[in-house]
């Protein structure tokens, strides 16, 4: 069954949802300004709250798109936000996504990177007609080929001097799961 877009999903301790301009100050405080958050990432640190809600106004134009999957993450007892899940690369031809997250250092090694993840595999093989999701991580930052893992994705190959990032040019671990192997791992949250 084809789904319209980014719906809020939930998990045993997180709310996955669209995100709004009025998150700017919890998005920049949380993680957009960290210099240690972004230190593997695509995007510089934002330097004020108006890059912030700048990319905030381009999400919400984005919804509108009912092949864009973007989500944040909130924590539901607390209604703090700390972080974004997202698809970050799509090939309908080939039925071929790409995952990408980020989520504030307060939040690091507690397991909510692998629990959004976990539901949005799961989403995504159950709405869409997506075949295989993959994810990539710089080789230096091995604890986010740890969540891939949690999630039941595969180790797959290093890309050497593949990517680029705050640091420059990386080497990139390429993680995936298919449709097929997708029910025995996203099961749980």
């Amino acid at each position: 069954m084809p789904v319209n877009g980014t719906q809020t999903l939930t998990t045993n301790r997180l709310i996955l949802r669209r995100l709004a301009i009025s998150d700017a100050p919890a998005m920049f405080a949380n993680w957009a300004n960290d210099p240690l958050v972004t230190k593997y990432l695509t995007w510089q640190p934002h330097q004020n709250i108006s890059i912030t809600k700048m990319g905030l106004k381009w999400r919400e134009k984005q919804y509108q798109d009912h092949a864009f999957f973007d989500w944040g993450i909130v924590i539901k007892d607390t209604d703090e936000l700390i972080g974004t899940i997202t698809v970050v690369n799509q090939d309908k031809a080939q039925k071929t996504m790409e995952i990408g997250y980020c989520l504030g250092k307060q939040w690091w090694g507690q397991g909510f990177a692998a629990e959004a993840l976990i539901k949005v595999l799961n989403f995504l093989f159950t709405y869409t007609a997506v075949e295989r999701i993959e994810a990539r991580h710089d080789t230096n930052n091995p604890n986010s080929g740890k969540v891939m893992k949690k999630a039941g994705m595969a180790f797959e190959k290093i890309l050497y001097q593949h990517g680029t990032n705050n640091n420059g040019v990386c080497d990139e671990a390429v993680y995936s799961i298919l449709r097929t192997d997708s029910t025995a791992s996203t099961n749980a949250v």
